[in-house]
């Protein structure tokens, strides 16, 4: 095994994670995309990794392998091994991933056979781009202070309101949407939706530009038409698939920070090793060896509580268990994404000067890695899923 794939070798994988693993690290440092259009960028991304079969393990097999998946059910532990080697590469093709699983998992728990027909194959293939739209602007961590509605009207639905920090936003070919359909129950009065793209009311055209360039955008519904067929899920039942769905990829968000966090750390050694100063190389002095021996043990310390978040809920799966691990995934994304900054800033801080040197890779660690401390639930909300779930043990 390589140094990218000596963590493989850890008992929380089975054979067929490895040979994953391995078949990904061979695979992605070939491939070469100009990032500078961060959206078609996006695109060809989600092209080649369709092509390569790389997208089915964000959708199950299903009976005969109808639904287009790797595997029988989404795997919380080669979801972590994709986005952590993706990431190690290309932050961009990882978030292209990413966004296949998270915008189709709630379609992969709640849907009917035929929205999961119509809709996982496409995704498994990258003919179709998904997003999944939660967020508003007053109502980020806080879900159930959503203002979009969604009102009963003849054979269907109509949807007012607006969804921002969409990923995919204005790219993608559906949106998984999340309205109140109980304005006065709170998180209890939500619904999911399946919405096409260029449904008449939605408007996807307000990008969003952000410090490390993702497709982004703020939808707007203007009485858009649902019909009945579109709801996803429970009557009501949105919050709860919303968490559910979240449960599954948290973990891998934390595999994404791993495999940055990875990186800034071959970056500064590489770099430690090399750079020559006062007759000897920076790597020669103990203040840098101290530093460096932080870094592993920052990343080593993410591994295990990311490895393990994604081999316990794999484990229920596979007893046909269904296991909560919502706090062992809070502590994960939370540790994985607070050391992953740490590492990254240690190692621009080594680079001097040319860590903030625009086009150097850590320097674009460092734009990318601050995200990922916020989306699919900021570091303060990790830390009250944690705190809560350690009182009530």
């Amino acid at each position: 095994m390589t140094p990218t794939t000596a963590h493989l070798a850890l008992p929380f994988f089975d054979d067929v994670h490895r040979e994953l693993g391995a078949r990904l690290a061979g695979w992605i440092p070939g491939q070469q995309i100009d990032e500078s259009d961060d959206r078609q960028a996006c695109r060809e991304w989600v092209k080649r990794l369709g092509d390569q079969g790389w997208l089915r393990y964000c959708v199950p097999s299903g009976s005969d392998g109808a639904l287009g998946g790797a595997l029988d059910r989404l795997d919380s532990r080669a979801l972590v091994i994709l986005r952590e080697t993706l990431a190690f590469h290309s932050p961009l093709a990882d978030f292209a991933f990413a966004m296949q699983g998270l915008g189709s998992g709630a379609i992969t728990l709640a849907g009917t056979p035929e929205q999961q027909a119509a809709y996982l194959p496409q995704v498994a293939s990258g003919a179709k781009i998904a997003a999944f739209a939660l967020s508003e602007a007053d109502a980020g961590s806080d879900a159930g202070a959503m203002t979009t509605r969604a009102d009963p009207a003849a054979g269907g639905w109509t949807l007012n309101g607006s969804k921002t920090w969409i990923s995919n936003g204005g790219i993608a070919d559906f949106y998984v949407t999340f309205a109140k359909t109980d304005p006065a129950a709170g998180t209890r009065g939500i619904t999911t939706f399946i919405i096409d793209a260029g449904t008449p009311g939605l408007d996807a055209s307000e990008h969003i530009a952000v410090m490390s360039p993702h497709p982004l955008a703020t939808l707007k519904f203007t009485d858009c038409r649902l019909d009945g067929d579109t709801q996803l899920g429970a009557l009501n039942g949105g919050f709860r698939l919303a968490m559910q769905t979240l449960d599954i990829f948290r973990a891998s968000v934390a595999g994404a920070a791993l495999g940055m966090a990875r990186r800034a750390l071959v970056e500064a050694v590489r770099h430690a090793k090399s750079r020559k100063m006062f007759g000897q190389t920076l790597a020669d002095f103990q203040l840098t060896q101290a530093k460096i021996g932080e870094m592993a043990a920052l990343v080593d310390a993410a591994a295990l509580l990311t490895y393990r978040a994604a081999w316990l809920r794999d484990e229920g799966e596979r007893r046909g268990q269904s296991v909560r691990v919502t706090a062992e995934a809070a502590m994960a994304k939370m540790t994985a994404t607070e050391n992953a900054q740490r590492v990254i800033d240690m190692a621009l801080q080594m680079h001097g000067g040319l860590g903030v040197k625009v086009g150097t890779r850590v320097e674009s660690l460092y734009r990318d890695i601050r995200a990922l401390r916020i989306y699919e639930g900021a570091t303060e909300v990790q830390q009250l899923i944690i705190g809560k779930a350690v009182l009530q043990s």
